[in-house]
């Protein structure tokens, strides 16, 4: 595979990013709610993600991957005109790496590409532009934060097998920025189920760098999740409007 552990050139202010916006999930945690558009802050939950990504300057595309469900209503937002730089709307895979590969298909050709959670709506432009710098570092970047709960494994009985030190322990987010052909070989390559792109970049040899993520940063995943999702953005848009950010 191409050697990760060189610091690439870009991306400069001119190196071509795409970004992939991932919300094809079933939603089958959110008590028959679709988490996708669901209301969140006045406006589809979707749209923050996508908010994020127009706000940065260093993204030049996205493509929005999607259930069959919800791809007529992301049609009439991209259509309102807010939304110009989504080149793509498709339907999702199987799999959440099989919905991944559909937008890297759909998607212009770029040096960087960032893949973004579209259930995490609390992302902002300063974050995804810190992926993008340091990815130069390895060719790829994942937000992460560290955990500060004690972990412990356990067996099927539910009997404590080990405690995990937890210095050596990150969550990890989204977005995920990668240099475009270290993704598309880690694609190409591994065909097992895995849970965020970065796991196939390991599996072939890449280096994958961790930058720190924020713990606003969550997935909404449950009805409580998106009451706290709603709780951030009013306590960040009162911080905004004192200032304080």
């Amino acid at each position: 595979m191409p050697d990760s552990s060189e610091a690439p050139s870009g991306p400069s202010p001119h190196a071509s990013v795409g970004a992939i916006v991932v919300a094809a999930g079933a939603s089958r945690r959110m008590e028959g709610v679709d988490k996708t558009f669901a209301t969140l802050g006045g406006k589809p939950l979707i749209a923050h993600s996508l908010d994020a990504l127009h706000a940065s300057d260093r993204v030049g595309s996205v493509v929005v991957v999607l259930s069959d469900a919800n791809i007529e209503q992301a049609s009439r937002l991209v259509a309102e005109g807010r939304y110009h730089k989504v080149t793509a709307i498709c339907l999702g895979g199987k799999r959440r790496q099989d919905s991944v590969r559909k937008g890297l298909d759909s998607l212009p050709d770029a040096e960087w590409i960032v893949v973004h959670d579209g259930a995490r709506p609390l992302v902002d432009a300063r974050l995804i532009e810190r992926g993008l710098t340091e990815a130069l570092l390895t060719g790829v970047a994942v937000a992460a934060v560290p955990v500060k709960d004690t972990i412990k494994a356990a067996n099927a009985d539910m009997v404590v097998t080990q405690t995990l030190g937890r210095d050596t322990l990150w969550i990890v987010q989204t977005p995920q920025v990668f240099r475009s052909d270290i993704l598309l070989e880690a694609h190409e390559t591994v065909d097992d189920d895995v849970t965020d792109d970065a796991s196939m970049v390991e599996r072939v040899g890449g280096k994958v760098r961790l930058f720190m993520g924020s713990y606003e940063n969550i997935k909404v995943t449950t009805s409580e999740d998106l009451s706290v999702a709603e709780a951030l953005l009013m306590r960040r848009a009162r911080l905004v409007s004192q200032g304080s950010v």
